[in-house]
């Protein structure tokens, strides 16, 4: 790391933790509250959110040039899964109950994946490097779980006769956790152990000696440093942009805001997905998108189905139509762009199509 990173890797960071304190210590300097230093601080939030979100970028590549892979990429995604955990059950918790926030956000972290980030990364990569290729098999892997599990939570709730508004039963709900988890604890098995290969492949020549043990256990303290910063930051964001937007007359502002939470969770990994595809390690790219994706699914509703549960609040996943054919032909241009093992820059331009469209359904669904 350069010297302009070393610094600001350490004290954006820090200060956004500090801002947060300031924010709990002193309620009345809330972003959310009335007056001119409140915006003041709102705007330093999110700038020092974003920086954070650099900072956990490059703390997170020295980690991940330790381990190696998967290894390396699991500790992101999973870091940034508790992450929106947390953000999410937040934002659930405060105020009037919002039955539909979970599933926006799983839908908009999906979707701001497999048709932003991806189509950022193939489109980037085939603009520097051409074609680029990767391990069928692992990607394979990643949509298999991601679509299985996104067909199961997504869509299938408004298709059983328990939830004919979207809602499972508390059994159903229960049942339905219990599944996702099973196959995400199967899939990191395919993954770490049995076959790890299919995860590992980089064009030859891209080997890098790894960091020393003292850079490294540094690296990780300041990664969490860095994820503690963006989610004590991120919740005040949301809480001061869901405050904004109420102002205007969205037909579906719970959808707006779940598309705000997964862009701010999903800044590290988006950054260091592009970064790594501009390097032509286009297999470690969607080693870290696809598997945000899956995380995210397998993960977020069960924990969410939990505190739904414990608190008594119902949550509606099954989606509404329009974004049912958003996802369903998202998963299925994902099979087509990866199906031969090679990507170019126009697989890259129909991913980042479909992603304006459905940028545009945010507003005018």
């Amino acid at each position: 790391m350069g010297k302009r990173f070393a610094v600001s890797a350490y004290v954006l960071p820090a200060s956004g933790i500090l801002l947060a304190l300031t924010f709990f210590l002193w309620p009345s300097l809330s972003p959310a509250a009335s007056g001119f230093l409140p915006g003041v601080l709102a705007f330093g939030s999110i700038a020092l959110l974003c920086g954070s979100a650099f900072s956990a970028v490059g703390h997170a590549d020295v980690v991940e040039a330790r381990l190696g892979q998967p290894w390396g990429t699991l500790v992101l995604t999973l870091s940034v899964t508790v992450i929106e955990v947390s953000v999410m059950a937040s934002m659930m918790l405060n105020g009037e109950n919002n039955p539909t926030l979970a599933r926006e956000s799983v839908l908009s972290v999906l979707m701001i994946v497999n048709a932003g980030i991806v189509g950022l990364c193939l489109l980037l990569g085939s603009i520097r490097h051409r074609e680029q290729t990767i391990q069928q098999q692992g990607v394979s892997g990643y949509l298999s779980a991601t679509i299985a599990l996104g067909v199961m939570l997504l869509i299938l709730p408004s298709e059983t006769r328990a939830g004919a508004s979207g809602i499972f039963s508390p059994f159903q709900l229960v049942y339905m956790s219990a599944i996702a988890l099973a196959l995400y604890a199967a899939f990191l098995y395919m993954q770490t152990v049995r076959y790890r290969e299919h995860f590992n492949a980089q064009p030859e020549g891209h080997a890098e000696d790894p960091p020393e043990l003292g850079p490294f256990i540094l690296a990780i303290f300041m990664l969490l440093a860095s994820l503690g910063a963006v989610v004590a930051l991120s919740g005040w964001v949301a809480m001061s942009f869901e405050d904004f937007i109420s102002q205007f007359a969205l037909r579906d502002p719970d959808a707006v805001i779940g598309a705000l939470v997964a862009t701010l969770i999903l800044l590290p990994e988006g950054m260091s997905a592009v970064r790594a595809a501009a390097r032509n390690h286009l297999q470690h790219s969607l080693n870290i998108a696809l598997g945000s994706a899956l995380a995210t699914v397998s993960l977020t509703i069960p924990a969410m189905a939990f505190i739904s549960v414990m608190i008594g609040r119902p949550m509606v996943l099954g989606l509404d139509n329009e974004d049912r054919t958003m996802l369903l032909l998202t998963f299925v241009l994902a099979v087509l762009s990866f199906g031969t093992g090679k990507t170019n820059a126009l697989n890259g331009v129909i991913h980042l199509i479909v992603f304006c469209v459905y940028v545009m359904l945010l507003f005018a669904p």
